[in-house]
């Protein structure tokens, strides 16, 4: 039997509740400029009204994980917060953003409405404790190096501080070399935790370190594998867009393009309103 969520969480001026609406987490990888930035905020924030989905904007300051030392990172925190402050006034969607040191998050915290725990990092306990203890909603994404059930040792780490709001992302899990693969039941057993479960369609399709110095990805495959996810109960999808994601910075293989994800989420919220029935 999976349990629902066990608690609302409120991000920002939204509340995500069991058996809620789909929801989605989106936007570039990386903050590239600021008025790029902001153009995918406002279409988001466009498709958001129009359909009647919840969306949480991510963006990153900094891509402290980048496979090469030559790799574009971002603007750094200090001009990075400034412009997604900057967007989540413009648009007041909620915003988040990933950390990558136990210094960073007193900052960010400040700024963000959500805090993301990425996926190399999932296990690193000072972490995940000093964002618990912001107060703010965390989303931490599994490794892809972790079975599902071990993630209930992260969740652990969040609420042993007294914090509930906890969101658990599925990104797939390595097979062989420079490939992922995606188990949907990973989705049911999170769910099991009793935590609101999302799927990342954008890295369960890269191909880490594929391309030598870089990661390759076949975003090609990102609506085959969102629309299974959400027939198979996840309650949000994280997607990374780009206006023109072959000339991205970071993550353009597997990034979407804008345009294409207004039709991608008509048919996942369609199908999220059928599984909800069931």
């Amino acid at each position: 039997m999976i349990n629902l969520m066990k608690n609302d969480i409120k991000i920002g001026p939204i509340i995500l509740h069991a058996k809620g609406p789909l929801f989605l987490i989106a936007g570039p990888c990386v903050i590239e400029n600021e008025a790029q930035t902001l153009i995918v905020a406002n279409t988001l924030k466009e498709i958001s009204e129009d359909l009647g989905i919840h969306i949480i904007f991510k963006t990153s300051y900094d891509k402290a994980n980048r496979t090469s030392i030559n790799s574009y990172r971002g603007p750094g925190i200090d001009d990075g917060l400034k412009i997604i402050q900057k967007i989540k006034k413009a648009t007041n969607l909620p915003v988040l953003s990933d950390v990558h040191g136990i210094e960073e998050v007193e900052k960010a915290s400040k700024v963000l409405d959500v805090i993301q725990i990425p996926a190399f990092l999932c296990r690193q306990t000072d972490l995940i404790l000093a964002a618990a203890k912001t107060g703010l909603p965390i989303n931490i994404k599994k490794g892809q190096f972790l079975s599902p059930w071990e993630m209930r040792e992260a969740i652990y780490k969040v609420t042993s501080v007294g914090k509930n709001d906890i969101i658990v992302t599925e990104r797939g899990s390595s097979f062989g070399y420079n490939n992922l693969v995606v188990d949907m039941r990973s989705i049911a057993i999170m769910r099991g935790f009793g935590f609101p479960v999302v799927f990342d369609a954008t890295h369960s399709v890269q191909l880490p370190g594929g391309g030598g110095n870089c990661s390759g990805g076949q975003r090609e495959f990102v609506p085959h594998l969102a629309r299974a996810a959400v027939a198979a109960g996840a309650d949000g999808v994280f997607l990374e867009v780009h206006p023109d994601p072959d000339s991205a910075l970071c993550d353009g293989p597997n990034s979407l393009p804008l345009d294409e994800i207004r039709p991608l989420l008509i048919q996942l919220k369609a199908i999220h309103d059928l599984v909800k029935m069931i």
